[in-house]
């Protein structure tokens, strides 16, 4: 009997190695994989089942930075980032990646339902969250509109009273008083008072006035209320793409909770405030008066006819949304690369004092350049477009 036992158990152990033996194989290559692949992409390798799930959760509170930091690690400035569930997304700061997605096929890359259900509830059907027909109908209406030489005018006017009444008092004050100034906020209020006015012939306000000390819209007004929740259901709509589990927000939205709940009330103040601005100037236009910003040209024009409030506000938003964010992004990298390069500094400063130098003797002393002038600066318009990406002189 004992050696029947032993006979048994020396075949049960025979039997576990043979079948333990192939899977322990497989473990150590598949482990050696992993440490070249990882070494491969330095430290942005995926991980079985789980993708890039334990480094996002592990750099969720510095997405940006972590982001930049693995992309400038990268031979193309390219990871393909894997989600949990088998979802996958390319984040590239490669500029012929992006020349390429954005320019040469666009039409290869729509945004896809994914994309377009997450920013549904905040940029409804405008042109940021729409493909095909919809996208190309849109786009042609406001590449027309923007040629206008009406609109192109009140474009000029609106930066200039912006640029001069407010922004650069404000700098002024600083430099004056030496305290510190957060660029970046700054120049998100300065881009959000402009693309507002341009998009529906609003002022929010964002900036003071002036020399006044502090801003009007400081005070609880209607103006300051929209501006905030715009800047929060933009913030929201993007953090709906940062859940670790895909789709979870979709649970939180139908119980009403935490982020989604704050969403929701800032989309109703946005689109309150969009629709009671829609409403007025179609009764403005009815009595004939007559304006120059991008609503009021939508809808005069034979397309806008055809527009309800709810398409005329998701238009406005989209717009809105699309001048706040490049135009703040591009001047805060500008003005941050500018000031590690004084040669490129002088070179601006000589170009613009041999733009004024042409005025006529009468015309010296006239704050700002007109659109005209603007196009002669040659190397001071080519500076901020290739400064938006700080991995783009690597890449090259």
């Amino acid at each position: 009997l004992a050696r029947g036992r032993s006979t048994m158990a020396i075949a049960l152990a025979a039997f576990l190695q043979l079948l333990l033996l192939p899977l322990l194989s497989l473990a150590a290559v598949f482990l050696l994989h992993a440490r070249a692949s990882w070494r491969l992409h330095k430290g942005a390798a995926p991980y079985p089942l789980l993708g890039h799930l334990p480094q996002f959760l592990a750099n969720r509170h510095r997405i940006l930075d972590w982001v930049t930091e693995v992309l400038a690690r990268q031979p193309t400035c390219t990871l393909v980032f894997h989600r949990p569930g088998g979802e996958r997304g390319v984040i590239t700061a490669n500029p012929a990646n992006l020349e390429h997605v954005m320019r040469v096929a666009f039409h290869n890359y729509p945004k896809g339902p994914r994309f377009a259900s997450a920013l549904h509830d905040f940029l409804g059907r405008g042109i940021l969250n729409v493909d095909g027909h919809a996208w190309r109908a849109q786009r042609k209406a406001a590449s027309y509109e923007f040629n206008t030489r009406s609109l192109r005018l009140f474009v000029a006017r609106t930066v200039h009273r912006e640029l001069h009444g407010r922004l650069l008092p404000l700098l002024r004050r600083a430099a004056g008083s030496g305290c510190r100034l957060d660029l970046q906020d700054t120049l998100e209020r300065y881009a959000f008072d402009n693309i507002c006015r341009v998009a529906f012939d609003h002022d929010p306000r964002q900036l003071p006035d002036g020399d006044a000390a502090e801003s009007a819209a400081t005070k609880s007004t209607a103006s300051s209320r929209f501006a905030d929740a715009f800047r929060d259901a933009a913030n929201l709509s993007a953090g709906r793409f940062r859940y670790a589990v895909p789709g979870l927000w979709k649970i939180k939205k139908a119980l009403n909770l935490g982020s989604e709940r704050r969403l929701r009330e800032s989309i109703a103040v946005v689109h309150g405030f969009a629709d009671g601005i829609i409403r007025s100037r179609r009764e403005e236009m009815r009595m004939g008066c007559e304006k120059h910003d991008l609503l009021s040209r939508f809808m005069a024009s034979q397309q806008g006819e055809g527009y309800t409030e709810t398409a005329l506000r998701d238009v406005v938003i989209s717009f809105l949304l699309a001048g706040r964010e490049t135009t703040s992004s591009a001047l805060t990298w500008f003005f941050w690369l500018l000031s590690s390069r004084p040669d490129v500094e002088r070179r601006i400063r000589d170009e613009v004092a041999a733009v004024r130098a042409r005025r006529a003797i009468s015309d010296l002393n006239r704050p700002g350049f007109d659109l005209d002038e603007l196009r002669e600066m040659h190397y001071v318009c080519t500076r901020p477009s290739r400064s938006r990406c700080g991995c783009t002189r690597r890449c090259r």
